[in-house]
């Protein structure tokens, strides 16, 4: 093994090590490993960020940027509203709402089309009468599936495309990943809607019921005592014996600068004292209303406080990708800059003792907010976040959901017709801008910049991969001695551990980093190409084992009332199905 092939092999190593590790975000990582890379002399420093101008990073760009003007449209409400029946049992809803999902991730960013559809599959859930827990999951993982079908679908398909150009000469075409991509999406949709959500365990949350939409669990709290309060000189026994059947329970209390955790129950309650509730979404206003407190909003600003007959409550979920994340809620300042108010926060799954306002919001997280329509709207506009219940129903222009069909249409026609998939869709991402279906100010905010940073930082490293000889090193060494000889175990192979890493790392590193490795199985075995980077896009998108495999799966979290352990019951047979329908329709579909 030669230096320059250690070297790179170390650094994927590390870099794949910390992916996994998930303490620092992904593009930071990449960043990292691509200047290791330039230290040791894998990268010229002049290409370093030539990755940046690479038709994939272009293209993922422009396909983010249409899928905002297609949201914002409101042309997919109305195809949601036409297509999706009002009164179902399980197998039809699931049913009809995954193929939506399906279709939808086809031709727009998957995260963005289950952001569409989360407020449908939640009020299907209360209308009918079953668990959201039931129904996100399905129709999480069908949106996934439904990225495979076409170019444009998932980054890794563009990412795949890319690396094809550099071996065949030209980039797969618009509909090229189709034939794979639509069977193994029909076989996982109709495995979701049969079988899959059956595997689910009894939810702990996300149920609908007693006509509340939904459920996402228990909320972290706080109120404050004002004076004159009922529970004033009580014992924390005494106040908990009040709350009865209330459904709250005191996990903590804040006496001036004292934080005290789970206090003892002979503590006597005294004004202006802070108590850490852990109660239902429906219990605060109770509270607030039987027992003369007030709920902590924005410490921020201390003297704004609420009234019980002044909450007006909605509950969003925190996307991935969003400006929350990272952030404490005291950063946030959501009373003073909105005029919204955070009151709670739940993260199923795991308790904190921080005090709310030091909390580091995370993907996934569900926050409770108080505040009007408008200026809510407003909040989970600027921060990236997802409403938990219906959208207020709008009516688009008719104009501007015909321009946006239009114009998408266009963009997918040129593409099909032979014009690169960067220059159609970028044409598009203008003409979008023009048309003003995506305002000039919320452009950049389409765009998720940690995923165009991750693409451009690992470029680089996947050429310095195979210019060095490391893919071929670990195609012979690994793939090769696996196979036994045998381009069809390869080819599984290559799709198994794909599957693999992308279940612990993005989706578009797993692309970058798996594509030149089955292009060297694939010339080592002296066949098709195009087959084995089929099977790393369709591996590189087959995330369904964990929370933290792909953004979908990270944002279902807290509103299906999930566990980290709930997802591989029904992710590892949808893995394997993928896998015992994908080869043999690759093999069909691309022969060697």
């Amino acid at each position: 093994m030669t230096f320059p092939q250690a070297a790179i092999l170390l650094i994927l190593a590390a870099a794949m090590a910390l992916f996994i590790w998930g303490r620092w975000r992904h593009d930071i990582v990449a960043m990292l490993a691509l200047l290791a890379a330039v230290a040791v002399g894998l990268v010229a420093p002049g290409a370093a960020f030539d990755g940046f101008g690479h038709p994939a990073v272009i293209t993922v760009a422009a396909v983010l940027i249409l899928s905002r003007g297609l949201f914002n449209s409101g042309a997919i409400d109305i195809l949601a509203r036409v297509a999706l029946p009002t009164k179902a049992g399980p197998v039809r809803l699931i049913g009809g709402m995954a193929l939506l999902a399906a279709f939808l991730s086809a031709f727009m960013n998957n995260v963005g089309a289950l952001a569409l559809m989360m407020p449908v599959v939640i009020q299907a859930a209360h209308r009918n009468n079953i668990p959201v827990g039931r129904l996100l999951m399905p129709v999480s993982f069908a949106s996934i599936l439904g990225g495979m079908s076409t170019l444009i679908g998932t980054p890794p398909n563009i990412i795949v495309s890319g690396f094809r150009a550099e071996v065949q000469g030209a980039p797969f075409g618009m509909f090229d990943f189709s034939p794979v991509g639509v069977t193994v999406a029909i076989g996982g949709v109709i495995f979701v809607s049969l079988i899959g959500w059956r595997l689910l365990p009894t939810p702990r949350g996300g149920k609908a019921a007693d006509g509340e939409p939904f459920d996402i669990g228990r909320y972290f709290t706080e109120v404050r005592v004002r004076k004159g309060s009922s529970v004033v000189d009580k014992s924390l026994s005494e106040f908990e014996a009040d709350l009865g059947d209330i459904g709250a329970q005191v996990v903590g209390l804040v006496r001036s600068d004292e934080r005290i955790l789970a206090p003892s129950g002979w503590r006597r309650i005294r004004e202006q004292d802070i108590l850490v509730l852990e109660a239902e979404p429906q219990a605060l206003t109770e509270i607030v209303t039987t027992l003369n407190l007030e709920l902590v909003a924005d410490r921020t600003v201390d003297e704004d406080v609420l009234t019980s007959d002044a909450i007006e409550l909605t509950e969003v979920a925190v996307r991935p990708g969003s400006s929350l994340v990272g952030r404490t809620v005291a950063e946030i300042r959501l009373r003073s800059r909105f005029g919204v108010n955070l009151l709670a926060l739940s993260r199923q799954g795991s308790r904190s003792w921080k005090r709310l306002r030091d909390q580091r919001l995370e993907a996934g997280d569900v926050l409770l907010l108080q505040g009007g329509a408008e200026r809510t709207a407003d909040v989970i506009t600027q921060f990236n976040c997802v409403p938990l219940v219906e959208r207020t129903l709008k009516f688009p222009k008719r104009r501007e959901t015909i321009t946006a069909t239009v114009l998408m249409a266009a963009a997918i026609a040129a593409t099909v017709a032979g014009v690169p998939a960067q220059i159609s869709f970028a044409g598009g991402a203008v003409a979008f801008v023009l048309s003003g279906l995506v305002p000039l100010r919320g452009l950049y905010e389409s765009i998720d910049w940690s995923v165009i940073v991750l693409l451009g930082a690992l470029l680089p490293l996947a050429g310095a991969m195979e210019a060095s000889g490391a893919a071929a090193l670990i195609a012979q060494g690994v793939i090769g001695t696996l196979s036994g000889g045998s381009p069809v175990i390869a080819l599984t192979l290559i799709m198994i551990v794909s599957i693999n890493l992308t279940d612990f790392m993005n989706n578009a590193a797993t692309a970058a980093v798996m594509a030149p490795i089955a292009v060297v199985v694939a010339q080592q075995f002296g066949v098709n190409p195009d087959s084995f980077l089929i099977a790393v896009a369709v591996g590189s998108s087959s995330a369904f084992l964990t929370p933290i495999g792909h953004q979908n799966n990270t944002l279902i979290l807290g509103p299906g009332g999930y566990r980290f352990a709930d997802y591989w019951r029904m992710g590892l047979p949808l893995e394997i199905l993928v896998v015992l329908i994908g080869v043999p329709v690759i093999l069909v579909a691309w022969p060697f």
